[in-house]
């Protein structure tokens, strides 16, 4: 699944980073924040949007 997420040392600019979803790190089926996933590239951050 292709999605946009924001890292961790981008939350306050904002700044999001696309990739495609290798594995779910939130074991909730929701979170106030957004879910954290780990992206095929390597890089983890929370989902903002769905492409």
């Amino acid at each position: 699944m292709r999605v946009e997420i924001v890292q961790k040392q981008d939350q306050r600019s904002g700044k999001l980073t696309s990739g495609t979803v290798k594995r779910i790190l939130t074991s909730s089926h929701a979170h106030p924040h957004g879910i954290k996933v780990e992206l095929d590239s390597g890089k983890i951050g929370r989902v903002q949007k769905i492409s």
